[in-house]
């Protein structure tokens, strides 16, 4: 099974000169909890999680219609392909502790997005009917896991 099979394509995002304030009410009338930030080409350059918007405000302790979204999104943007497996794409994900990967086409413009919830409801769905599984339990399990594992408890493994 390709990306393509189950990523969103009308993908939520947020032009670099947007703030924080437009960023929170686009996730709050959609529903989402991520938003790829994008440029004037739409190739995304960051992304940005209501974590980012929360953090950010208690941080810098400014109002959300005075922050940019620059200055609360991720720089390093973990992205997948439309073609590629959704194997790889969970792989990404396990490796990365992201919940979320935006897609892009081959000039890095976003032509969706693919969340673990995605990847969860299509395992449920498998596991419904008689035909082969493409996503495994025992992969999705250990990706949730990842991807749940306090951030401090990996650098304190890592440095041990």
């Amino acid at each position: 099974m390709k990306v393509k099979d189950l990523m969103t394509t009308d993908a939520k995002s947020c032009r670099e000169y947007n703030t924080l304030n437009t960023a929170a009410q686009v996730m709050w009338d959609h529903d989402i909890g991520c938003l790829p930030i994008v440029d004037h080409d739409n190739r995304v350059i960051g992304m940005l999680t209501d974590r980012d918007v929360c953090m950010s405000a208690y941080l810098q302790g400014g109002p959300l219609t005075a922050t940019s979204v620059t200055s609360a999104m991720s720089k390093e943007v973990f992205s997948c392909r439309s073609d590629d497996q959704i194997a790889s794409a969970e792989h990404l994900m396990r490796e990365q502790q992201v919940h979320r990967l935006p897609v892009l086409d081959a000039e890095r413009r976003l032509v969706g997005i693919i969340s673990l919830n995605d990847i969860a409801r299509e395992a449920a769905r498998e596991s419904q009917t008689t035909i082969p599984r493409e996503v495994s339990d025992a992969e999705l399990i250990s990706t949730i896991a990842s991807i749940s594992a306090p951030r401090h408890h990996i650098i304190e493994a890592a440095a041990a």
